[in-house]
């Protein structure tokens, strides 16, 4: 079975001529399918850079980049998009529209299925939300909720479409420990039944244990890498 995610020298820089800054060197990293790998490291490390070419945010410049099988060196934007469409994407802010309840916000990740019916998506949305434990709060916009629980609506519109990869930016930096634990168990929980991989780009020391492995990033390079044994340490 083809990895997930397989990388070989992937080097970016932002800027030109002199005002050119390598942000990631020579960087090779595979994640396996149902593996959950946090990368870690220092702010400027790149690793947030590197979350964001392998979700196919932006456009790469060298070496070689196979994202749940499809090269991305040299692919233009619709191809981007449409795989995109593939990877579930969460974030340290929610990213919610404020005026839509946590069911209309999850519905929204599945407009693009043309199969489904409005009713169909909105159903669909409440089965996620029940799963992540909001079945009280089908209704409730954002403002209505707590950090924690948002923070789990953004988890269940990341798995709406049955992505083939998820992709965590800092989702615990603004949670208290408990909230922390709660999405990190939840995204584990979901990723292993589902098989379904997470890379997951963190500062949070708390949550390392949920890892398979932990890689750490520094000046652009991966420097390390544990098993979840010794990340516990």
């Amino acid at each position: 079975m083809d990895r997930p995610v397989d990388l070989r020298g992937i080097t970016f820089a932002y800027g030109e001529g002199e005002l050119r800054k390598a942000v990631l060197r020579d960087v090779d990293l595979t994640v396996a399918p149902g593996e959950i790998v946090l990368l870690t490291g220092p702010s400027g490390s790149g690793k947030t850079t590197l979350l964001t070419l392998i979700g196919a945010l932006r456009a790469m410049q060298e070496g070689s980049a196979r994202v749940l099988g499809q090269e991305l060196r040299g692919a233009n934007e619709a191809a981007r998009v449409r795989l995109r469409r593939s990877i579930g994407f969460i974030f340290q802010s929610h990213n919610l529209l404020g005026f839509l309840t946590a069911r209309q916000n999850v519905a929204m990740a599945l407009e693009m299925d043309a199969r489904l019916s409005e009713r169909e998506r909105l159903d669909r949305a409440a089965e996620l939300l029940t799963q992540v434990g909001l079945a009280e709060h089908l209704d409730k916009v954002p403002a209505q909720l707590s950090g924690g629980q948002r923070q789990r609506v953004s988890v269940a519109r990341a798995l709406a479409a049955e992505p083939g990869l998820v992709l965590a930016d800092e989702p615990t930096a603004a949670l208290d420990k408990a909230s922390g634990q709660e999405v990190v168990t939840l995204l584990r929980n979901l990723a292993k039944s589902r098989g379904v991989p997470i890379l997951l780009v963190t500062h949070d020391p708390r949550i390392l244990d949920i890892a398979d492995r932990v890689v750490a990033m520094e000046d652009g390079r991966i420097v390390g890498a544990s098993s979840q044994a010794n990340a516990a340490v």
